[in-house]
């Protein structure tokens, strides 16, 4: 039996009809249930609710979330008990740290295999089915920001397969586990941690405004929604009612997914015309590799740089009105590794780096646009 799909929208005309009250009691239930009889409160879990196991562990026993409710609620002007009843209502996951804890260092990487599991027969056939069906919906999103229809269709397809896989864990108890209880192993724990807890005042502030239960919704183990995986704050900051129905639904809506990533794309300074990136040729006599890979994936070099470091852009990566690397500002070597054989490198542009914002790897940003290359030429 498919998912049911839940609605989390902006209703630009008037307030949804759930009342503060309303929402009070649901979540006030939620607590009765939670101290209630074990053969009363533990129901069969159902196959689509894996993502959060019993027993349940809740954030109502956790003083430091409880605090961090009073302060949310204070500085957002948000009703406090409703703010520690959903707060305390959140279920600790336990897998999700051990997903967000990065592979050790010395791990190799593997562009090919990385591109095999996005840019593959299944993905590319469902792309041009979707480019098809809302084709003039990413037409006008291209006239309207400036963003190739292609870049639109890779990212929808990379993030969710065009909708089929929007994530099933619910993201109050995403964002609680990674708010309280990120990984101190991972290398940047304390900003990460800071970013999710930002990330679950905007959700809860964002539930507040529309009168949406915050519980009702589902994503991604880090809290990303609908068909584009949009973080809250993303949601706040880039979403659009693209459709022009009155409100914004990033979960039914394509139209509404396809303008807010090409949104997205804008205000992160895409440049319309540019390419993403050029071919690479080595002279093996000046290559001052070292040198060129320590921005990473940040535009640097002029063409002219990178070529007196050995590493010279190549006109076949752009088209023939696209600028010539010499003319398309700022570039980036960018090393795909290839496990155990040689690396794969290209000269990366502004635009490269714009599809990063939206995950900040070379090897994700290159599988989107290989996906959309590839759908555009099935079409």
């Amino acid at each position: 039996m498919p998912r049911p799909v839940i609605r989390f929208f902006f209703d630009t005309d008037s307030r949804m009809a759930l009342t503060r009250s309303a929402a009070l009691l649901a979540l006030a239930c939620a607590a009765a249930l939670a101290t209630a009889p074990a053969a009363l409160a533990q129901k069969p879990a159902k196959k689509k609710e894996k993502a959060s196991p019993a027993p349940d562990v809740l954030y109502a026993g956790r003083p430091d979330a409880l605090r961090f409710a009073d302060d949310l609620a204070a500085r957002r002007g948000l009703d406090r008990e409703w703010v520690r009843q959903a707060i305390g209502q959140a279920r600790f996951l336990p897998q999700v740290p051990r997903l967000m804890v990065p592979a050790p260092k010395g791990t190799p990487k593997n562009w090919a295999a990385y591109r095999a599991r996005f840019v593959e027969p299944v993905r590319i056939r469902a792309g041009v089915r979707f480019w098809n069906e809302h084709a003039a919906t990413l037409a006008r999103a291209e006239r309207e920001y400036g963003v190739p229809a292609e870049i639109i269709v890779g990212i929808l397809g990379v993030e969710t397969l065009y909708g089929q896989h929007m994530g099933g864990f619910r993201v109050m108890d995403a964002l609680a586990t990674l708010a309280f209880d990120f990984p101190a192993a991972h290398p940047r724990a304390a900003e990460r941690q800071a970013f999710f807890q930002g990330e679950l005042e905007q959700l809860l502030s964002l539930a507040d405004r529309t009168g949406t239960d915050p519980f009702a919704l589902r994503g991604s183990y880090a809290g990303a929604m609908g068909l584009g995986q949009f973080m809250p704050s993303s949601w706040v900051r880039w979403a659009v009612d693209f459709d022009g129905d009155g409100r914004i639904d990033l979960f039914q809506s394509p139209a509404d997914a396809i303008g807010s990533v090409a949104h997205y794309f804008q205000a992160h300074g895409w440049v319309p015309g540019l390419p993403t990136h050029y071919a690479v040729a080595f002279d093996e006599a000046r290559l001052r590799l070292p040198e060129l890979l320590a921005p990473d994936i940040l535009p640097t070099f002029d063409a002219a740089g990178m070529e007196a470091r050995g590493a010279r852009p190549l006109d076949a990566g752009g088209t023939a009105t696209a600028p010539a690397p010499a003319a398309a500002g700022p570039l980036a070597l960018i090393e795909l590794q290839n496990g155990g054989a040689p690396a794969t490198y290209v000269a990366g542009t502004r635009n490269f780096y714009v599809v990063t914002r939206y995950n900040w790897s070379s090897y994700y940003a290159m599988a989107v646009i290989d996906l959309g290359r590839e759908v555009a030429a099935a079409r």
